[in-house]
């Protein structure tokens, strides 16, 4: 009798355990995992991809994208003001993105968001850099690193190693750090001038080459100036691309996964005129 009272009263208190809630509060990010694998859980998993109408319907995901971080020149002209943001700057433009609760994700969930209605985290941002400048790795990667950010570096692989540019140590170091490296051709040519053996040389060489130092596939693009036409993206999806980025244009009706809109974040904004610009300009 004493062992089945003992193990009537054991069995109690398991019970009252584990259906009391612990005093100590969830921290947030708990609380978003925990959101997240629910929804894994109850989603449906989709095997065949969204079409291009469906897509476009999709709210837009707001994509930041920036070429030199570093202070002007005396002398520096407009076009290089535009392109160009102060270190100062960039570090209130991450803070302001954390301060206000965005997070940063990156092209492969954007893709299955896109084709595959997979779930992004709650105020979703891009950050995107091209043209391998160095003070995207010292400045942009270390600063983004404070909040837990990640980015896309869109990399133009005739600098690889030059002054003033990225090496591949470099390179592979933002891979291995959970960035994304992607491809921004070899040496920036417009795309829509090409022909001939152009396309090899500005998509499936630094493809390759990227791969090579990061040791995993390359498979998003971005056109430099943004500029694309309907002959390239037959190009890119025969290459092993799966998305390709434009900037503030109207995107293609048939394949919008190859005209991915991004702002430019001009030298001239304010933070808060970046931060109402992220609002405006995605719908």
């Amino acid at each position: 009798m004493k062992n089945s009272a003992f193990l009537v009263f054991a069995g109690l208190f398991l019970l009252v355990s584990c259906n009391t809630k612990s005093d100590k509060p969830k921290t947030e990010a708990a609380e978003a995992t925990e959101t997240a694998a629910a929804v894994t859980k109850t989603t449906p998993q989709k095997t065949t991809a969204n079409d291009a109408a469906t897509i476009l319907s999709k709210k837009e995901v707001p994509i930041l994208c920036y070429h030199n971080i570093k202070e002007l020149k005396a002398g520096d002209g407009e076009m290089t003001k535009t392109y160009t943001v102060s270190p100062r700057n960039f570090a209130q433009q991450m803070k302001a993105l954390s301060d206000a609760g965005y997070h940063s994700i990156l092209p492969n969930q954007l893709y299955d968001y896109l084709a595959y209605d997979v779930p992004l985290p709650s105020n979703p941002v891009m950050i995107t850099f091209d043209d391998t400048r160095g003070e995207q790795f010292s400045i942009g990667a270390a600063e983004m690193k404070k909040y837990g950010f990640k980015g896309v570096f869109f990399v133009m692989t005739v600098s690889i190693g030059r002054p003033g540019y990225m090496s591949k140590e470099q390179i592979k170091n933002l891979s291995d750090s959970g960035n994304t490296v992607a491809a921004h051709t070899w040496d920036h040519h417009m795309v829509t001038k090409y022909a001939g053996d152009d396309w090899n040389t500005q998509l499936v060489k630094p493809k390759a080459k990227l791969e090579e130092i990061i040791g995993k596939p390359v498979t998003y693009f971005a056109y430099p100036f943004g500029l694309w036409n309907k002959a390239a993206i037959p190009e890119l999806k025969k290459s092993g691309y799966q998305m390709a980025y434009i900037l503030a244009t109207k995107r293609d009706s048939v394949d919008p996964l190859y005209t991915i809109r991004r702002i430019i974040v001009a030298g001239q904004w304010s933070t808060p005129s970046t931060m109402e610009a992220i609002k405006s300009s995605f719908h």
